[in-house]
């Protein structure tokens, strides 16, 4: 546990730029470990998440060597079973897609996961790698699945799955799987999520189509490396920013060199609909960055106001909710989320979270379950009074509670600001940066 005091309100202003985005780091790791050929990876962001599967790649024999931002993985490798079971720590993404990728492998493993990993449901990847052949155990709680899971590979057949459930992670465990699978693999979502993997894999030679909300893989091409990858900077990361910039009259901050990937700019079009401020300008891409879009945010203080986001477009910012809260509560109006159930599944129940807290430094904020979801209602003041906080142990809770105290009137204490190695190390660097 390590708590932090929030004391004086500043107005940010300076450029700053993020370490790479870690849904595409760890996509970037997994699909250059099974290409042909070399491949450095750019602007690689090192925290928990990206070295945990970093790290699982190295138990399956993977040659990795790491430098400052910069990996090189050697491809092409049969994988190997690993001499010890897996730890995944407490990555989610790593988890449900080195699962895709060791459905295909003719060894068993045993993955194991930390403390709050363990508490997540896996029954939403098990069940459609079972479909394919892998045979998958895992721990049993009233009838739904966590870690530790043991799974054996090989043999696998293309399925066409419809997803029950929006998650970028469940459908690019079937798509990994897909790659060692006999036939065609389909997957179909009833909303899209976002697309890092399909991008990926087209990168690397697959033969993937995707037309509209169905992506279709057909096995068989080798995959070969194109050589360098650069990973723009992490909009996930760059969302507390954003937000800090709007909800802090006067504030001004360039921020450099984003992914603007259409499947995680949900946070951008949204603040903008409440009247942020922000300009977006792309970049223009380099062979290495082509299959990701990235481009500069120009993000300044003022008023905003109240929106409702939709079910879909919660779903493209499910990363950014906890911080959009946040802004929902110095908009004028009442904001609704809705379709934001996804979030009790998180590192921590993201909506008890940031309800709690915020509720605890003055905002009117509550949650309403409906029948197949859940909304959060959020009736926006002038300013938030500074409080004892928890984080949670999840990183991005505290993240944002850093921003709601730097914008609240007086002292704030973060029981525990550990966890944001999770995702962003520099965090408090970066703020410190623009004081």
């Amino acid at each position: 546990m390590k708590p932090f005091v929030i004391k004086d309100k500043f107005i940010p202003s300076g450029r700053i730029s993020f370490p790479g985005d870690k849904s595409i780091a760890h996509r970037a790791l997994i699909i250059s470990a099974l290409s042909s050929g070399k491949t450095i990876i750019n602007n690689f962001p090192v925290h928990d998440d990206s070295l945990a599967t970093l790290n699982v790649l190295c138990a399956l024999g993977v040659k990795i060597e790491r430098g400052d931002k910069r990996v090189l993985v050697r491809g092409a490798q049969e994988l190997k079973k690993p001499s010890n079971p897996v730890f995944v720590n407490n990555s989610g993404t790593t988890l449900r897609l080195i699962l895709g990728v060791l459905a295909g492998m003719d060894f068993k493993t045993k993955v194991i996961a930390g403390k709050y990993l363990s508490a997540r449901p896996m029954s939403r990847v098990n069940k459609p790698l079972r479909l394919m052949g892998a045979r998958i155990t895992a721990r049993n709680s009233r009838g739904e699945e966590y870690a530790p899971v043991v799974i054996s590979g090989g043999n696998l057949k293309g399925i066409v799955y419809r997803m029950p459930v929006a998650s970028a992670q469940v459908k690019s465990a079937i798509l990994l799987a897909g790659l060692s699978a006999l036939g065609k693999t389909r997957v179909i979502e009833r909303i899209s999520t976002r697309d890092h993997t399909e991008r990926m894999l087209k990168a690397f030679g697959a033969d993937v189509t995707v037309n509209k909300n169905t992506v279709t893989l057909n096995p068989g091409k080798c995959l070969m490396s194109p050589g360098m990858i650069y990973i723009p900077g992490d909009i996930s990361s760059a969302a507390f920013f954003m937000v800090l910039a709007i909800i802090i009259p006067g504030a001004r901050i360039v921020i450099e060199r984003v992914s603007l990937n259409p499947g995680r700019c949900g946070i951008i079009k949204v603040l903008k609909r409440m009247g942020a401020k922000i300009k977006v300008i792309p970049l223009k891409s380099g062979k290495a960055q082509g299959f990701e879009p990235t481009g500069n945010l120009v993000v300044t203080g003022g008023k905003i106001k109240a929106t409702v986001v939709n079910r879909c477009e919660a779903v493209s910012l499910i990363d950014e909710l906890p911080v959009l809260m946040v802004a929902a509560c110095f908009a004028e109006g009442s904001t609704i989320i809705k379709g934001t159930g996804e979030l009790r599944f998180k590192e921590t129940d993201r909506i008890n979270s940031m309800v709690s807290n915020l509720r605890s430094m003055g905002a009117d904020i509550r949650s309403v379950k409906l029948l197949d979801s859940e909304n959060i209602v959020i009736k926006g003041k002038t300013s938030l009074n500074g409080s004892k906080l928890k984080s949670f142990g999840d990183h991005r809770t505290a993240m944002s509670m850093v921003v709601a105290a730097l914008a609240a009137k007086g002292s704030s204490r973060l029981d525990d600001i550990s966890c944001i190695s999770k995702s962003f190390p520099g965090f408090l660097t970066a703020l410190k940066g623009l004081s």
